[in-house]
C-alpha cells in the first residue's frame, strides 16, 4: 500500500474511470453522478457515506475496499464480486440497481435494503442477511445455500426460489404467492384460485 490519498465533500460527475486502476484512496461524504468504473480496479479503497447515482461499475473489483454507508441508486454493477470487500466497512444500500451475476458469497448483509434491484443469478450463499428487504427485486436465479435470511422481507420480490432446509428462514416474511418458491424442489402445484 503506498500514501493514501484523501478526498473530502467532493463531488464528481461524468468521469470516466472506465478500465482504471484507483487504489489507496479514502473518500468521505462524495457524491458520483453519472461516472464509468466498468472493468477499473478499486482495490484498498475506503468509500464512507458516499452516494454513487448512475454510475457503471460492471466487472469492476473491490478487493479490501470499505463501502461504509455507501448508497449505490440508478448504478449497473454487474459481475461484481461483493464477497472480498473490507467486512468491516461493508454496509451498502442499493436501489433500482442492476446487479445480475454478482457474487455477495460470505457477506455479512444484516440490513441491507435491495429496493427494485435485478439481481439475476446472484450469489447469496453462506451470507448473512438478517433484516435485509428485498422491496420490488427480481431474483431469477439467485443461490441461497446456507444462508441466513432471519427476518429479511421478501414479500413485494419476484421470482424467488429458496429451499427452507438448506437456509435460516426464521421469521423472515413472505407472501402466499410466494410459497411455490419456497416449495419448489417438492415439484408441487400451488393453486391460489382454490
Amino acid at each position: 500500500m503506498g500514501e493514501v490519498i484523501y478526498h473530502q465533500d467532493k463531488s464528481f460527475e461524468s468521469v470516466n474511470f472506465n478500465g482504471k486502476t484507483l487504489i489507496d484512496r479514502e473518500f468521505n461524504n462524495c457524491n458520483f453522478i453519472n461516472c464509468n468504473f466498468a472493468e477499473s480496479v478499486l482495490n484498498d479503497n475506503i468509500f464512507d457515506e458516499c452516494v454513487f447515482e448512475n454510475c457503471d461499475f460492471s466487472m469492476s473489483s473491490f478487493l479490501s475496499t470499505g463501502l461504509n454507508k455507501v448508497r449505490f441508486i440508478g448504478c449497473k454493477l454487474m459481475g461484481v464480486d461483493f464477497a472480498n470487500c473490507n467486512k468491516l466497512m461493508f454496509s451498502p444500500s442499493y436501489d433500482n440497481c442492476i446487479m445480475d451475476y454478482c457474487s455477495f458469497y460470505g457477506a455479512r448483509l444484516k440490513n441491507t435494503s435491495f429496493v427494485k434491484c435485478s439481481l439475476m443469478e446472484v450469489d447469496f450463499c453462506e451470507a448473512d442477511l438478517t433484516s435485509a428487504c428485498f422491496k420490488e427485486s427480481d431474483l431469477i436465479g439467485a443461490t441461497f445455500s446456507n444462508t441466513v435470511l432471519k427476518k429479511a422481507d421478501f414479500r413485494q420480490a419476484q421470482n424467488i426460489a429458496i429451499d427452507p432446509e438448506y437456509n435460516s428462514l426464521a421469521k423472515a416474511k413472505f407472501t402466499i404467492d410466494q410459497l411455490e418458491g419456497l416449495l419448489y424442489k417438492y415439484n408441487l402445484e400451488v393453486d391460489n384460485n382454490f
